[in-house]
């Protein structure tokens, strides 16, 4: 019989590339729209009757960049309420084996802390990031409480920043590695100013979108309740990526202008990979090379024209 499998964000960078492997993996997918299903909006959520394997919630209301510092308020209430009824309408149903996945954030993580998933739940999030934090961290909380009066299962995965090809850029604030790609491309074929944001010293660490689903889908078929971080294991400053990416698109990275007046975040994040080392020791080096992932990256945005 094939899985079926909810999940909520479809439409997200992340949501497409899930679709993508589980209909490969010959589960059978349900993934509605917001304009098919308004998460916000509970009475339209209870419809959908609860015969599912597994739930993937992806769907969060944010941006990267400094979206979080512009609508604080707007991310708290929207959120909560994109969570409180996912959490309402996973628990209120007779299906015992309908096991939740919910996607966490590093930003959960103290910057000066250890960013290991025992501490994912305790420590204070940095300042900029608080507001959209907290709601991933009672989102969690919520899901536990779940199982410890219901026995419902649940797990929790932490990305670092995802990449990869089919990221559309349009109208939204990427993430910091998409964002290099489009000011470095727009560099190159429209003459644009290419100005990156702080001394480019803070450091990042990336997760090609493949292995993370690999791993999230592996894990949550042989772990139940609990959290794992999924990153690259290792962290490069943003003048390393800045410089990979201009050398596959041939743009001089001397014309690169490093704005240190603006708004940076943290100076740095590298999540703990012990935990999953435990289950998969060849974890790292199974996971896409930067320097493929990156050629590819880089060239799929020249191909479809997306910066």
């Amino acid at each position: 019989m094939k899985k079926r499998v909810f999940i909520t964000g479809g439409s997200g960078y992340l949501g497409k590339h899930l679709i993508k492997y589980l209909k490969k993996k010959n589960c059978k997918v349900f993934a509605p729209t917001s304009k098919e299903i308004n998460l916000k909006n509970y009475n339209q959520l209870k419809k959908i009757k609860n015969n599912f394997d597994q739930i993937y919630h992806l769907a969060a209301w944010t941006q990267a960049g400094d979206f979080c510092l512009k609508y604080p308020m707007d991310q708290w209430v929207i959120n909560q309420e994109i969570n409180s009824n996912m959490v309402k309408w996973w628990s209120n149903t007779n299906n015992k084996k309908s096991k939740i996945i919910i996607i966490g954030t590093s930003c959960c993580y103290d910057e000066k802390g250890s960013f290991n998933e025992k501490n994912y739940l305790n420590e204070k999030p940095h300042n900029s990031l608080a507001t959209y934090a907290m709601t991933k961290k009672i989102l969690m909380q919520g899901v536990i409480a779940c199982h410890l009066q219901k026995k419902l299962e649940w797990n929790c995965f932490i990305p670092s920043t995802l990449y990869g090809t089919g990221y559309k850029i349009t109208n939204k604030t990427p993430h910091f590695i998409f964002d290099l790609v489009r000011k470095i491309l727009r560099g190159k074929f429209y003459g644009s100013k290419v100005e990156l944001w702080g001394s480019g010293y803070q450091t990042r660490e990336i997760i090609h979108v493949d292995d993370f689903i690999r791993n999230m889908v592996n894990i949550s078929n042989i772990k139940s309740n609990d959290a794992f971080n999924i990153g690259g294991g290792n962290e490069y400053s943003i003048r390393f990526f800045a410089k990979k990416i201009c050398k596959i698109s041939n743009y001089d990275f001397n014309k690169i202008y490093f704005n240190k007046s603006k708004y940076v975040g943290s100076k740095s994040k590298k999540l703990s990979i012990k935990k999953i080392l435990n289950i998969y020791p060849k974890y790292k080096s199974n996971l896409t090379k930067i320097d493929k992932g990156l050629f590819e990256m880089v060239n799929w945005h020249i191909k479809n024209k997306e910066y």
